[in-house]
């Protein structure tokens, strides 16, 4: 396991540590889970860019507008059911 030091202004990194007490979690878990957070965005986002290279566009955008459908569907069904989220 490797040790990073970063640099943050002292009032910042009180600022962190009290969300991660907030949360539960101690600065290093909070900071990890943000970091597995980005890299997994970072990885889907290198995923679609090698598939977009290598595929059809008019197919690409018409799964984009399937899937826009299907989360907007969802979505009303969520609120027909008495299901929000503030």
């Amino acid at each position: 396991m490797a040790t990073m030091t970063i640099r943050l202004p002292d009032a910042k990194h009180e600022r962190l540590r009290r969300m991660a007490e907030r949360n539960g979690v101690s600065l290093n878990k909070l900071v990890d889970e943000w970091a597995t957070m980005a890299l997994a965005q970072f990885d889907a986002e290198t995923r679609f860019i090698v598939r977009a290279a290598r595929g059809n566009v008019r197919r690409g955008l018409a799964l984009l507008d399937r899937a826009e459908e299907s989360l907007a569907q969802s979505g009303r069904r969520h609120r027909a059911n008495g299901k929000h989220h503030a």
